[in-house]
């Protein structure tokens, strides 16, 4: 062994995979929290209207969209490593940048801006952090740790959606000054990115194969990647396909743009009229965890049965919780405990539902280029979620909280359709531990 590669055995045993995992997918998983979710809580704080939310937010989708797109050319510049560390630098000013202009006139354009920097820059740390994942552990490594890695990307999502939104309440009632408690929570999620930054920094290995490929142009990557895209299309039932990716989660990307707006609004408008911090506490952990425990729950069924016997109930579970929207918007419930049993429930069937989708994905990439059509399906699901988000706050505000649920409820059928229909098209054996 030389000593170069001494130097490189004892560098990665000084670095325990543990000192970096977690912390690693923390950082992914809390900036796409802050612009999906805290970023609709910020905005009806600050007076935005429920059609503007869901159109500005929605549009932030994108680059998650679209990001297998340049996701070749992360190979092609630098090491992942860099990538790594040059995101979470972009990521960090983006939450100082919102931060310093929330109070501003013009904040909403000026807030928007840092967000869409936050937003291409999450999704390119996303395409480095997985493939450093690879790089940086051995195969058994891997599979050990995937769970811890899905763990602490769950936990930026309660600390983001319920810890911080639940301190950014506390902060609006101390400080009786709305636009300084949401400016103050960005600068804290800035220092605490920065903090991580530097951290990943000194912490994170040099695995050998984590090298610029050398040899590699754009024209050639270009050339590959779009065999890879061509392929994907190539697929049988393609149109089937499509029906089911585009619609599984019609009903819940609208739900989840207006759920907190819901929870936010008063009386006279319809809303539940619950402070900030109870909507930390009730859509941001209680609703989390639920969430995570039906992802947990599916998860085992399907491995136990295969996931033709469980897509139905899984598209059913996902789907028909929704009609506990409609019960809250029509009786209102002022009694918190109910509510939060409601969110819990509809959180559960979507955690357990959910898995059919990502299961989906994991069938229609088996094959050549499997790596790359999954990445592809990744991107039609954001688009799903994307373009039925944007008018869904127009929608509400022109018929009602009420209707607006009943017509959430119409739009989860064709999900149900499309879960029949690929349920006949499945094989019995696929998803099941043998």
């Amino acid at each position: 062994m030389t000593i170069r590669d001494t130097n490189h055995s004892m560098s990665v045993k000084r670095r325990n995979p543990w000192n970096w995992i977690p912390t690693l997918y923390f950082a992914e998983g809390l900036p796409y929290v802050a612009v999906m979710t805290i970023a609709v809580i910020m905005y009806k704080r600050l007076g935005l209207s429920n059609t503007e939310i869901t159109l500005y937010t929605s549009w932030l989708y994108l680059p998650w969209t679209i990001k297998p797109l340049w996701s070749p050319f992360v190979d092609l510049v630098k090491t992942k490593r860099s990538w790594i560390i040059a995101m979470q630098g972009l990521i960090a000013a983006g939450f100082a940048g919102i931060a310093f202009f929330i109070p501003t006139t013009h904040f909403v354009q000026l807030t928007l801006a840092f967000f869409w920097l936050m937003a291409f820059s999450s999704a390119t740390h996303d395409i480095a952090a997985d493939g450093f994942y690879m790089l940086g552990l051995n195969n058994k490594e891997q599979s050990f740790f995937v769970g811890i890695r899905n763990t602490f990307y769950r936990f930026a999502n309660i600390f983001g959606q319920g810890i911080l939104v639940m301190l950014a309440g506390w902060l609006e009632t101390s400080q009786g000054n709305i636009p300084l408690a949401w400016s103050i929570t960005f600068y804290l999620m800035a220092g605490l990115f920065l903090a991580l930054t530097l951290y990943h920094r000194f912490i994170l290995p040099h695995p050998d194969t984590d090298i610029k490929r050398e040899g590699l142009t754009a024209s050639k990557l270009l050339e590959d990647f779009l065999k890879t895209f061509i392929s994907f299309f190539q697929k049988k039932h393609l149109g089937l396909m499509f029906f089911f990716l585009l619609t599984y989660r019609l009903g819940e990307s609208q739900l989840a743009k207006i759920a907190s707006p819901f929870l936010l609004d008063d009386a006279e408008q319809g809303g539940l009229a619950l402070s900030t911090a109870t909507v930390g506490m009730i859509y941001g952990t209680i609703g989390v965890i639920a969430l995570l425990l039906g992802g947990i729950i599916s998860g085992f069924l399907v491995s136990r049965d295969g996931f033709k016997k469980w897509i139905l109930p899984m598209a059913l579970a996902i789907n028909l919780p929704d009609l506990l929207y409609v019960w809250m918007a029509a009786a209102t419930p002022d009694n918190p405990l109910f509510i939060s049993i409601c969110v819990a429930i509809e959180q559960l069937g979507y955690g357990f539902g959910f898995t059919a989708y990502m299961l989906y994905l994991i069938y229609i990439a088996e094959g050549e280029h499997k790596t790359a059509h999954y990445a592809i399906g990744t991107g039609f699901m954001a688009l799903g979620m994307m373009i039925p988000g944007m008018p869904a706050g127009w929608i509400q505000e022109h018929i009602g909280y009420t209707n607006f649920f009943i017509w959430v409820c119409i739009c989860t059928i064709p999900g149900i359709i499309a879960s029949l229909m690929i349920r006949n098209r499945l094989d019995d054996s696929f998803g099941k531990k043998i």
